[in-house]
């Protein structure tokens, strides 16, 4: 079946789609915040049981500090399960709504968090629901939605790995690009640097103390050197506090690096830099902290598989993809990593993920969702 009528059907529930997704952008749900998560995964699991009834597999891990992970499982007409990752969570704090509500104008809808990711939830909860109702071959899906992606999937990486395990492949309904979708992304490294000096007052007795400022100025300078552009690497400084007043010789200080890697092997020469971190004054004791949250994601045989399907699919509703890679990571990567099939970034196409101009495209969203829905469709008839 070619998918161009899943487009149309898609179209003629476009104000439901519309509905379901101010529905989401409505409900406030900042990473930190647990109250508010606990509130949206509520919400999150009446929903899935109104759009798709009770799933035949429900589980509800409850997280004492992020938002508790989601896991419904509907059978399909193969054998095969694929799972959809998603994530509920997102970076705007409470409040936010009363002055960025969720609005449609100008075939722009906007509201916080809709890009990334509220739109991929609906996405691959509508996608299902379409091929239900219109009697179409789909595989099993298993559906996770987790509460801490932006906040680097601490307590959810072993669900997710668990669950991908399980899983013949995985589709990550991040925000697309465009019509494009994600085949790859960078490694993601979170390090913390601390310098410890000696205070001393800075007029009368300079050469008593030992800067902690000084010393950090001088391994950020080793460590913006140690990038690799050509290998994909990158080190970023964004943030350095240190220090109590003008006249005080600073006796500690405090940076946070991002580190971002396209191959795995410069991972360890990054550890290395950070390992051989030294002042040139002996007296200022140095501290490395943090370390590697997700590997890169790769492509794979595997994986291009799955993007060679989506491609088919693609070339029915608009044309051919292109399989983006991007600097950010997501939880694609940890599935990645395990050597599972996964395609990612499959949700609304849009733009400005944590800015304020975040928006989905409204006339993009029957394609987008016929995409994941025909891919999933393909999916099943191929293992058929």
């Amino acid at each position: 079946m070619s998918a161009k009528p899943l487009s149309t059907w898609f179209r003629t529930h476009l104000d439901d789609l519309l509905a379901d997704l101010s529905m989401l952008v409505g409900l406030e749900s900042p990473s930190t915040e647990k109250a508010l998560l606990d509130t949206t995964a509520d919400a999150l699991t009446a929903w899935l049981h109104e759009r798709l009834g009770p799933p035949a597999e429900w589980v509800r891990r409850e997280q004492p500090e992020r938002g508790d992970i989601l896991e419904a499982t509907y059978p399909g007409t193969s054998g095969e399960r694929v799972l959809l990752v998603c994530h509920y969570d997102t970076v705007w704090p409470a409040g936010t709504l009363a002055e960025w509500p969720f609005s449609v104008e100008n075939g722009v809808a906007r509201g916080p968090g809709i890009y990334d990711m509220k739109a991929g939830i609906v996405t691959g909860v509508w996608a299902l629901r379409a091929l239900r109702a219109l009697d179409l071959p789909h595989p099993t899906v298993t559906f996770q939605l987790t509460g801490d992606e932006e906040t680097g999937s601490v307590a959810s990486r072993e669900h997710i790995e668990n669950a991908a395990r399980a899983s013949a492949a995985a589709l990550v309904l991040e925000p697309g690009i465009g019509w494009d979708v994600k085949a790859g992304r960078k490694g993601c490294g979170i390090f913390d640097v601390t310098t410890t000096g000696i205070e001393s007052h800075a007029g009368n007795d300079p050469a008593g103390g030992a800067s902690a400022i000084h010393a950090m100025a001088e391994l950020v300078t080793q460590l913006a050197a140690a990038q690799n552009p050509e290998a994909g690497t990158t080190i970023n400084v964004g943030a350095i506090q240190g220090g109590t007043v003008r006249n005080v010789v600073a006796g500690r200080a405090h940076c946070l690096v991002d580190v971002r890697i396209t191959q795995q092997d410069e991972a360890d020469r990054v550890d290395a830099v950070f390992a051989a971190l030294r002042a040139t004054d002996p007296r200022v004791d140095v501290k490395v902290g943090g370390g590697w949250s997700r590997p890169p994601m790769r492509p794979t045989p595997a994986s291009k598989e799955l993007f060679d399907l989506a491609d088919e699919v693609a070339g029915e509703l608009r044309g051919p993809l292109e399989p983006i890679s991007v600097g950010g990571g997501s939880d694609a990567n940890f599935i990645s990593a395990l050597g599972i099939p996964v395609l990612d970034g499959l949700g609304c196409s849009g733009a400005g993920p944590h800015a304020r101009h975040e928006h989905v495209i409204v006339d993009d969203i029957p394609d987008r969702v016929a995409l994941v829905a025909g891919l999933l469709h393909r999916m099943a008839t191929k293992a058929a």
